[in-house]
C-alpha cells in the first residue's frame, strides 16, 4: 500500500430525484437568511424559480454569469451582493455560475449553495478561476468550496443533448487527470474510476433518450465523483491547455475539454501506463486516448478545435502561453517541449484520432 494523504472536503451533498424540495431547509441549515441567486442570462428563468422557492429568503437575482469568470463580472456581482445585504449565494447552473459564486466568496467569504444543472463538477472543488486581461488565473482556497450541493437529476433534463455530452466529458477529464496526479491516492483512484464509468454509461443513454432520469442520475453521480477527485488532487497538462485555450481565446469550456482530452491522454500515455489502463477499463474500451475520442465522436460531440472557434494562426501563441508556466505533469511540457505541445495542438485543431 502506498503512503498517501487524503483531505475530505467539508461539503454537504443532497442527492436524489426531486431533492430541490429541500432547498429552504438547506439554506436554514447554513444559518443564512438572505440569498443572492446566481445564474447565466440563459438560465434566468431557473433563477427566478429558485428565488420563488426561497420566498422572503431571496435577496435578489444576478443573472450575468459567463464563461471563464471575467474579473469585471465578478466585481459587479460582489457589489450587488453587498448592496442587497446577501449572506449567502445560491448558484444554479453549470461551471460558469458556480465559478461566479466562488469569485464572490473569494473576497467576501459568502457561503455558497450550489445547484448543478450540468456535469461540470466545479461545485465539489475549492478551485477558482478568474480571467483578467485575457489570461485565466486559477487557484485553490477553502473559502470558495460550496458548503452544500443539491443534485436533482430533474433539473438536468432540459440540458441539450450536445451540451450534456461535452459537459460529461469535461467531468471525465477531472478524473482522468486525477489518476496520474502527483498527489493521487487510493481513495481518489476509486472515485475516479467509478465516476468515469458512470459518465461513460450515461452519455449514450442521454443521447438515445434525453429524458431518461436514470441516465441523468448516472451523469450527475459521475460528475460528483469526478469533481471530488479534482478537489483533492492537482491538475496537469490537460487542464493547463484548456485554461489557456478558454481564458486567452474564449473557447467554450466544455467543448474545449472534450476536444483536448484525448490528445492530452495520448501525450501522457507512455509516462502513465497504469492510469491509462484504469481509464480504458472504466470506459470499457481497449485504449484510453482513442476511447475518449470515440466516445465524443460516436455521440455527436466536437472533436476539432477549428470547429469550436479556434484559429490556426493562434496555435503558436497558445503553445507559448501553455509552456510558459506549466503545471506538474507525468511527462514534462515546459519550454523545452514547446514544439511537442504545438504538435499536440495541431492534432487537436484538425481533430485527428489519437493512434
Amino acid at each position: 500500500m502506498q503512503d498517501f494523504v487524503f483531505n475530505g472536503q467539508p461539503s454537504r451533498v443532497v442527492f436524489g430525484v426531486g431533492s430541490l424540495k429541500h432547498l429552504e431547509r438547506e439554506i436554514e441549515a447554513m444559518g443564512a437568511k438572505r440569498a443572492l441567486v446566481l445564474s447565466t442570462p440563459e438560465q434566468s428563468s431557473q433563477a427566478r424559480h429558485i428565488a420563488d422557492l426561497l420566498g422572503s429568503r431571496a435577496a435578489g437575482i444576478f443573472s450575468k454569469a459567463v464563461m471563464h469568470v471575467p474579473i469585471e463580472t465578478a466585481r459587479e456581482a460582489r457589489e450587488v451582493a453587498a448592496k442587497l445585504g446577501a449572506d449567502c449565494a445560491v448558484a444554479v447552473g453549470g461551471g460558469s455560475t458556480t465559478g461566479l459564486g466562488k469569485a464572490i466568496a473569494l473576497e467576501s467569504g459568502l457561503p455558497i449553495l450550489a445547484i448543478p444543472t450540468t456535469y461540470a463538477g466545479s461545485e465539489m472543488t475549492p478551485i477558482y478561476g478568474i480571467t483578467e486581461a485575457g489570461l485565466k488565473k486559477t487557484g485553490r482556497d477553502p473559502r470558495v468550496l460550496p458548503r452544500t450541493v443539491i443534485y436533482d437529476p430533474l433539473l438536468s433534463l432540459s440540458l441539450p443533448v450536445g451540451l450534456s455530452v461535452t459537459s460529461a466529458i469535461n467531468a471525465i477529464a477531472h478524473a482522468a487527470e486525477g489518476l496520474y496526479a502527483q498527489d493521487r491516492n487510493p481513495i481518489t483512484d476509486l472515485m475516479a474510476q467509478e465516476g468515469i464509468a458512470a459518465l461513460a454509461r450515461a452519455i449514450p443513454g442521454i443521447c438515445k433518450q434525453p429524458g431518461d432520469v436514470d441516465a441523468r442520475s448516472d451523469a450527475l453521480y459521475g460528475a460528483w465523483l469526478c469533481g471530488s477527485v479534482l478537489g483533492n488532487v492537482g491538475m496537469a497538462l490537460h487542464h493547463k491547455l484548456c485554461h489557456t485555450l478558454g481564458g486567452s481565446f474564449n473557447l467554450p469550456h466544455a467543448e474545449v475539454h472534450t476536444v483536448v482530452l484525448p490528445h492530452a491522454m495520448a501525450f501522457n500515455a507512455e509516462a502513465a501506463p497504469l492510469a491509462m489502463q484504469k481509464i480504458a477499463a472504466a470506459l470499457n474500451r481497449p485504449d484510453a486516448a482513442a476511447g475518449l475520442f470515440d466516445l465524443a465522436a460516436d455521440n455527436g460531440a466536437p472533436t476539432a478545435l477549428r470547429d469550436i472557434g479556434m484559429r490556426q494562426e493562434d496555435l503558436d501563441k497558445a503553445a507559448d502561453i501553455a509552456v510558459s508556466n506549466p503545471y506538474w505533469n507525468p511527462r514534462p511540457f515546459g519550454k523545452e517541449q514547446r514544439n511537442l505541445i504545438r504538435e499536440l495542438l495541431q492534432r487537436a485543431f484538425e481533430g485527428s484520432r489519437p493512434n
